[in-house]
Parts: structure tokens; sequence; C-alpha cells
């Protein structure tokens, strides 16, 4: 039986600009994948990180918005001090819920919902960061029979959210930051999953 893996979370924190700008740089615009991404910020930060990220990304880059139908070759930011959530069948849900690992938005919190919304057609990453969120969440996506990457922890700027999600989850596969483009295009290319 053929499907997909269409479905990219990604969590980072201090150290996840640069492999996050490098990714969005790489895609091909017609990328046929949606992608979430929760990178921690302050409470006060100004939404500056989709402008940011918009600058070099050949995707469009935007926040998620409550009640958002998940659309391919889009990039959903999860807004400063809310939980960015994936409620079935595809829709974005933002929560004002109680931090989760000293954080929200959390990683896990995305990887959790997205493994229950879409089970095995999601793939998580988690880029540099410091601290062990998203190794749960991880382990959801996973479980659910999604791909489990982390960067690299000898490549991360700060390697302690690798680490956790390696000591917590044994992902499918250790990434190093030159490609990670390579791996999500392989990633998403259909696969033959077991009848």
């Amino acid at each position: 039986m053929e499907s997909n893996r269409d479905i990219i979370v990604i969590g980072g924190s201090e150290g996840s600009l640069d492999p996050l700008r490098e990714i969005l740089a790489g895609l091909p615009g017609d990328f046929p994948a949606a992608i979430l991404i929760v990178v921690h910020t302050g409470s006060s930060s100004p939404r500056l990180l989709a402008s940011m990220l918009n600058l070099k990304s050949t995707l469009p880059v935007t926040y998620g918005e409550e009640g958002n139908s998940i659309e391919l070759g889009h990039v959903y930011l999860a807004p400063p001090d809310k939980h960015l959530e994936v409620i079935k069948p595809g829709i974005i849900h933002l929560s004002d819920g109680p931090k989760v690992n000293f954080s929200r938005p959390a990683a896990d919190r995305l990887f959790e919902t997205a493994a229950t919304a879409f089970g095995g057609r999601v793939i998580s990453l988690i880029l540099s960061g410091n601290d062990g969120d998203g190794a749960a969440g991880a382990n959801a996506v996973r479980l659910a029979g999604g791909l489990s990457l982390v960067q690299d922890p000898g490549d991360a700027v700060v390697p302690s959210m690798p680490i956790q999600a390696i000591e917590n989850d044994h992902p499918d596969c250790l990434v190093r930051s030159k490609s990670l483009v390579e791996v999500l295009m392989h990633a998403v290319t259909p696969f033959l999953s077991p009848e």
C-alpha cells in the first residue's frame, strides 16, 4: 500500500534559526508537504520570525491561526506564547494551555497532536536548543508510524534538545545540518507501508 509522509513538524530553540533558514531556502517551491514549526521565543517577542524566514524561503511562511486548514506547500509557525496544535482533520488549533517543558509554544504539544491527527504521515525533526522539549513528542510520532529525525548534536549550536531526543526517543536518523534538505526531500517521497 502506497502512502505519503507529508506533514513535517520541527522543534528548535537557541541555535535553530540557521538550520531553519537553510531548510526553507533549499526546498523547492512545489514541496509536497506542510511544515509546522515551534521555535522557543519569549512571550513578549515581536512576531518577526515569519518575516526573517520568508526572506529566503521558497515556501510561504506565516504564523498559524486558529481554525486554519493545513495546506501542503505551506509553512506554519507557532505564534509567541501559544501552543501550535493540530486537530483532525488537519486544522490548526492555538492553545494557551500550561507550559510544557517550561515552554509555550512547546514542540511536544505540536508533535503529539500531529501524531494523533496524521499518524504515519508525520516526520518530526528536532533542531538545536537548550532543553528537553520535543523528545516525548518525537517518540509519539515514531510510535504512530511516523519518522523521527534529530539534528546531529555534534552539529548543533546548543545540543541539549538533540541529546535529550536521542536518549529518550531513539530516533530513526541523526542528520547533519548540511544534509537536512536532502533527507527531508527523500522522506516525503511516497513509501510502501505494510498492509
